[in-house]
């Protein structure tokens, strides 16, 4: 045997040695979620558990958390049964037509086999436990004076008209608007299941290039606006005592410093260990005001402490699709030519009007796609 022979020979034993070993762990960890899974109906069946909700409210969410994976891992063992079966059909004496139509199942089968196999691998990818919040979205013009301003409106609308389409409830907590129609900053809540694993990756710098209503000579500005998304943080998760919030109340005020409330409803909160600084005065109610403003500290003081942890992860095992780095350039809305461009995973798209109506998906998905491609390659290496 030659040495390149030799060498493929090896390449190949090699891989399909790991593929095959890897393989074995993933099926022993899909039978022991399958048999946590039947241990957790056996308990939500248990009159303890269900005179105890603490326990039936721990143990129902666990459960539904499992769903998922082991109905994909059932589908799998029943097709992998069927291909044992299929298999050892061939093996037995058949007419010509028969084994035809074993062998175009055979093919059918094995192909199912794969693509719930590649399901379930990305099923197994650690969950980002804060995917199921709720999110507090903040976008801030940003270099561009009144036309960053307007572009942050755009974003602003362009995630409400999303979240719309995701049967989402959109909450504003804070608007400093201009006179020109934009927004110096908008900070808003958007409530619904999963908000923040579908958002997460709109977190960075988004430049607009485009000819601005008040230019004469019909040049392309460039401006852009910042997005900062932020998961909802509950009491539990961080530990915000009253002594260390000052609050300030003053009366709230309109575009310009146009006063618009005689009444000190407005409120500003400061988180004195860290410094964060929150205000609200979107309501007319000062209560109301310091809930809302108390939502988005609990929010930018818990990303605080991510961003910290996160730090001292290895570079290496960052995501791709870089979701904390807020001053990254991520996305390009380029009037001119109608086009989207994704910089982080080079996706263009000639749809620039669809996508400020909202029509996200295509965008959201091929990120997240990325992220998960990123993190088997990870797993993989």
């Amino acid at each position: 045997m030659s040495l390149t022979l030799t060498r493929r020979y090896w390449i190949y034993y090699n891989y399909n040695v790991k593929h095959s070993e890897v393989k074995q762990k993933m099926l022993e960890r899909l039978q022991t979620i399958e048999d946590r899974y039947h241990t957790l109906n056996e308990k939500l069946s248990d009159p303890e558990v269900i005179n105890n909700p603490n326990k039936l409210r721990e143990y129902s969410k666990e459960q539904a958390d499992l769903q998922e994976v082991v109905q994909v891992y059932r589908q799998y063992k029943t097709v992998t049964e069927e291909l044992k079966d299929a298999k050892s059909m061939l093996e037995d004496d058949l007419d010509e037509e028969m084994e035809e139509m074993v062998k175009m199942e055979l093919a059918e089968l094995t192909e199912k086999e794969t693509e719930l196999e590649e399901q379930l691998k990305i099923l197994l990818l650690p969950k980002d436990p804060n995917d199921d919040k709720n999110v507090i979205m903040e976008i801030r013009g940003a270099a561009g004076g009144d036309e960053a301003a307007l572009f942050a409106g755009d974003l602003y609308r362009m995630y409400s008209r999303y979240a719309e389409s995701q049967g989402w409830k959109t909450e504003v907590i804070e608007a400093h608007s201009t006179g020109v129609g934009g927004y110096k900053e908008i900070i808003f809540m958007i409530h619904g299941k999963g908000a923040y694993s579908k958002l997460k990756y709109e977190n960075g710098a988004h430049r607009v290039q485009r000819v601005p209503e008040t230019e004469s000579g019909g040049r392309i500005h460039t401006s852009t606006a910042t997005v900062a998304v932020l998961p909802e943080a509950e009491d539990v998760e961080v530990d915000i005592h009253d002594k260390d919030i000052r609050v300030d109340t003053f009366a709230s005020s309109g575009p310009g410093g146009q006063s618009v409330n005689t009444t000190m409803s407005a409120v500003r909160l400061t988180h004195i260990p860290t410094g964060i600084v929150v205000s609200c005065q979107d309501e007319k109610s000062q209560i109301k005001n310091k809930e809302k403003a108390m939502k988005v500290l609990r929010a930018r003081v818990y990303d605080k402490f991510q961003q910290e942890a996160q730090a001292e992860y290895d570079e290496t095992r960052k995501s791709a699709v870089g979701t904390g780095d807020r001053s990254e350039r991520i996305r390009t809305y380029n009037f001119p030519q109608s086009r989207v461009t994704d910089h982080r995973i080079g996706l263009t798209l000639q749809k620039l009007e669809q996508i400020l109506e909202g029509k996200l998906d295509e965008i959201i998905e091929a990120l997240l796609v990325e992220d998960q491609t990123k993190r088997l390659e990870e797993i993989g290496s």
